[in-house]
């Protein structure tokens, strides 16, 4: 984009997704991507950093690099918009970054993340022109209906952790698609990845999830919901410390743990060259994500519309086909794969910049 181009740009929104070692950046004009890189953070640069908060002036400084060198000053952009990180439960929507926002990310008071940093380094870029930062639908978004939040202890209540920004974005793309807004639409949204979120959303509203680090479908890399009697058993067994089990369910569990590998790709490609046990672990995670999504419509009483699927599994033409055998007497199955967080950041602030959404206060 040249400096000329820049000038004459209207409503440009700048988008900032920080990961482990990555900080992924886009501009976008009148709502619509038009650049976007992942800056990737080496290990030397990284070393003498001791947690992500030390990293924030670096981070702050690559985005500053990356504007430079597509000729926007800061002072032309119309907003700016960060992955939200771990904060208190929320929900859906924008939000401006406030002090509030701003000194419970600091200091990890909900969790500690590399997306801590997103609100914080859009604050810092957008405070000497006055411009507005934001970010959209963190994680702890936490729309559950009461039914959903009660477990069968007293201590342990459910709790809302899912992938709240490609859940919500996908469910406003199929509306555009139909010609309705998200609060006229019941349906389910899968997303599948590393980790899986089976969201039930009606009437705009995320009711339900199986949180990706404790329950659903085994995943890549999650183990799903567990025995929870042998699962006790297994935490006493002196075999494991804390560190260790919590690794093992969410992180080392799912394919991983079976199979050595949370590439899907790879794992397809054994069991189609005749391993017999990738195309076990393949079926009973097809049969576990089905088996959700059934179970999630059911919270919609009859009334799902739509079973929409995401996230970077769902471009496997196996898994799309055995979900289509499970489930498409339930609800028609549309796929909508990838996980484009930059363009939902974005498509985010443009519903702000149009006056579509409000923008919602910390």
């Amino acid at each position: 984009m040249s400096e000329k181009e820049s000038r004459g740009a209207p409503q440009l929104i700048l988008a900032v997704n920080p990961g482990s070692t990555s900080t992924k950046v886009a501009l976008a004009e009148g709502g619509e991507l038009c650049c976007e890189e992942t800056l990737s953070h080496s290990s030397e640069e990284l070393v003498n950093f001791n947690h992500y908060q030390e990293q924030l002036h670096f981070r702050i400084g690559v985005v500053e690099e990356f504007l430079s060198r597509q000729k926007v000053p800061t002072s032309q952009l119309a907003a700016l918009v960060g992955r939200g990180g771990l904060l208190k439960p929320l929900h859906s929507g924008a939000y401006r970054v406030s002090e509030a926002m701003l000194q419970d990310l600091v200091s990890g008071k909900y969790g500690v993340h590399a997306s801590n940093l997103g609100g914080q380094i859009v604050a810092a870029l957008a405070a000497p022109h006055n411009l507005p930062a934001l970010i959209i639908d963190p994680v702890s978004v936490d729309e559950f209906c009461p039914e959903a939040r009660l477990s069968g202890l007293p201590e342990l209540p459910r709790q809302s952790m899912v992938h709240a920004l490609n859940t919500r974005a996908i469910a406003h793309r199929h509306a555009a698609v139909m010609g309705v807004t998200l609060d006229d639409l019941n349906v389910v949204v899968a997303h599948l990845g590393g980790g899986i979120s089976i969201v039930p959303i009606r009437q705009g509203k995320m009711i339900d999830a199986n949180n990706a680090n404790q329950g659903g479908p085994l995943s890549p890399e999650r183990a799903g919901t567990l025995p929870v009697y042998d699962l006790v058993r297994l935490c006493y067994s002196g075999k494991y410390n804390e560190k260790d089990m919590l690794r093992r369910v969410a992180g080392g569990g799912g394919l991983s743990a079976h199979l050595g590998e949370n590439d899907l790709r790879k794992v397809e490609q054994r069991a189609a060259d005749g391993e017999a046990q990738a195309d076990a672990v393949l079926e009973a995670m097809y049969y576990q994500i089905a088996k959700e999504i059934g179970a999630m419509a059911v919270t919609l009483k009859g009334q799902c519309s739509a079973i929409l699927l995401t996230g970077g599994m769902a471009y496997s033409q196996r898994l799309r086909s055995t979900l289509e055998q499970y489930l498409a007497w339930l609800a028609p199955i549309f796929p909508y794969p990838g996980e484009e967080e930059l363009r939902a950041l974005v498509e985010g602030a443009w519903r702000v910049l149009q006056g579509w959404e409000v923008i919602n206060e910390y």
